[in-house]
């Protein structure tokens, strides 16, 4: 996940940058001093504010994070609750759906194309579009600078525990995905409202626990709400103007004393996109994502062909690291614990937010979803970040004792090119960027079930989220952040409860469409043109009206056949008399 690098005591393990002086090659001796004389008084106004909020909540964050992220001791390893409950439901819900990540996975490939699904099924976008948002808001920071991160304080080893619970992860994210569509609400206007809100209240409902399940889903939507903020919205912002002053020069940078500039042009794209809503966040993050990941994998193509040599050496140190450790406290499970974490908090799976994503898709078979939203784990806690890993390890540079995450990851890439950290800036940037947009999306849909989708509170908050966007730009809020990023984690209990009481009926719902499709019963729809697809998804005035009547005939049929069985019925009894 882009917005954690493990806890809130490293969440400026990348640059912040808080009082920068003006550019004086800009400016003539009498208004550079006029000019400074106002950057001071205006740093000192945002010091002033920033301290204000911090000694408030400060506090407040800290008492409230040691509560989320509680450790218990193992052999002199502190390994947090939290990640002992995400890990748990990992390995549960893999080994209870029959390893799907092994065995299921060739399924997707022709679901991820729109290839079994009807451009007049419900729902607002295709497979693919639900999978790039998903993979916007956890594809990022956590894949270049938290790996990073990772190696360096466990050794080459981490990196193979992430991609190893990276695989398990995969099922979480299916369970979610696939809960979300089977109890989302189609509104009367075509729109969408879906998420684990919806699945642990009526999920939990149909098994015989309403109350449990409303209370669940109030506190998951109250947590999503608040949380997204800060590791959505205020982090992503934050980082992303530091990157850019950085890479435009640090302190001589023109944009050093001007980090509101930065957030203001990203709240106006933000703005341009998010109103529109899902469908256009939708458009936006499949034609991102796909870019942004490609980016980032020729730059590491480019690197690890430069270091072409030291690649089996690498994945020699990965493998022997992960179980022989070397110095690290706790040995094998310091290794674990540091590679599991990166892991769980880059992919986000448990969170939940993958249930809001695919929730929006065009389908009437939710178990298909499921299938989609395997591979983002797979993206992002395996394949891209063992690219991460790789050009690290590559290059020489896990060994040197830093803990600053994407200065080590950008280091690497330096090693190709002076220039060639660029690139790094380019990816960071469209990875915070896209992370706004898919979490906007989120928070709007958990406040939509808290408000009955009013529609003025839904207006409001995305003008709210359009402006923290400079909020985050401009200020350094760490203790606002650390209490929305503890927040953002506590969405996994309710969430993980919830999966765990509707196991059974998960199950059913994957299991049921891989037999459909290994016995010929789903097949792909015919004629082509009214297949989803990986883009256009809209159905022609044509396909709609056929749609309609074919939903007619199905309904008259089934009334023939209750109608049927009912006068055989009558029947019975009359001859029983």
């Amino acid at each position: 996940m882009n917005s954690i690098i493990e806890n809130s005591d490293q969440i400026h393990d990348i640059a912040v940058l808080d009082s920068i002086p003006i550019n004086a090659d800009r400016m003539t001796t009498a208004s550079h001093a006029v000019a400074e004389t106002q950057a001071a008084a205006d740093i000192t106004a945002a010091s002033g504010i920033d301290q204000a909020i911090e000694s408030f909540v400060g506090p407040i964050a800290q008492a409230f994070s040691n509560v989320v992220f509680f450790e218990l001791s193992i052999g002199g390893v502190g390994i947090p609750l939290i990640v002992v409950w995400l890990m748990a439901a990992a390995v549960f819900l893999t080994v209870y759906l029959r390893f799907q990540p092994i065995r299921g996975l060739k399924y997707s490939i022709g679901i991820i194309r729109g290839r079994f699904t009807r451009k007049t099924d419900p729902g607002q976008v295709s497979s693919f579009q639900a999978l790039a948002t998903e993979l916007s808001g956890t594809v990022g920071l956590g894949n270049i600078a938290g790996v990073a991160v990772a190696i360096t304080v466990g050794g080459p080893g981490a990196a193979l525990w992430i991609i190893i619970f990276g695989f398990f992860a995969m099922t979480v994210k299916m369970a979610e995905a696939t809960l979300g569509v089977k109890y989302r609400k189609i509104q009367a206007d075509g729109t969408v409202s879906g998420g684990p809100m919806y699945y642990l209240r009526d999920g939990l409902a149909e098994i015989g626990r309403p109350k449990l399940g409303k209370f669940l889903a109030v506190f998951y939507a109250i947590a999503t709400v608040i949380g997204v903020i800060g590791a959505g919205n205020l982090f992503q912002a934050n980082q992303a103007a530091a990157i850019l002053v950085k890479a435009t020069g640090g302190d001589s940078s023109f944009l050093a004393d001007k980090l509101w500039l930065i957030g203001a042009v990203v709240a106006a794209l933000t703005a341009l996109v998010i109103l529109g809503g899902i469908k256009k966040i939708g458009q936006w993050t499949s034609k991102l994502t796909p870019m942004m990941a490609i980016l980032y994998f020729l730059s590491i193509l480019v690197i690890l062909v430069m270091n072409i040599g030291e690649i089996p050496h690498a994945f020699a140190l990965m493998f022997t690291g992960a179980f022989t450790p070397d110095g690290l406290t706790g040995g094998v499970i310091g290794v674990a614990i540091v590679g599991i974490q990166r892991a769980l908090f880059s992919n986000a799976a448990g969170i939940g937010s993958a249930a809001m994503a695919h929730a929006a898709s065009k389908t009437t078979k939710p178990a298909t979803e499921g299938f989609v939203a395997m591979w983002e784990p797979l993206i992002d806690s395996v394949i891209i970040c063992t690219l991460t890993s790789l050009a690290i390890i590559t290059t020489g540079l896990y060994g040197s004792g830093s803990e600053d995450g994407i200065g080590l990851t950008s280091e690497a890439f330096a090693a190709v090119a002076g220039w060639f950290p660029i690139l790094l800036t380019i990816c960071v940037v469209l990875f915070a960027f896209s992370t706004i947009l898919a979490y906007g999306y989120y928070g709007q849909q958990a406040l939509g079930y808290l408000t009955g989708n009013s529609k003025k509170a839904d207006k409001a908050y995305q003008i709210f989220w359009i402006l923290a966007v400079i909020v985050g730009a401009s200020m350094s809020l760490e203790s606002v952040i650390a209490f929305s990023d503890a927040i953002f984690f506590l969405m996994a209990f309710p969430n993980l409860l919830g999966l765990y009481f509707l196991s059974r009926i998960l199950r059913l719902e994957i299991l049921r469409l891989r037999k459909r499709i290994d016995v010929g019963v789903m097949r792909e729809i015919t004629p082509a043109e009214l297949q989803v697809g990986m883009g256009d998804h809209e159905p022609t005035a044509e396909q709609i009206k056929a749609a309609e009547a074919g939903r007619r005939r199905k309904r008259d049929k089934l009334r023939e056949v209750r109608d049927s069985l009912k006068a055989k019925k009558l029947e019975r009894a009359k001859r029983g008399d």
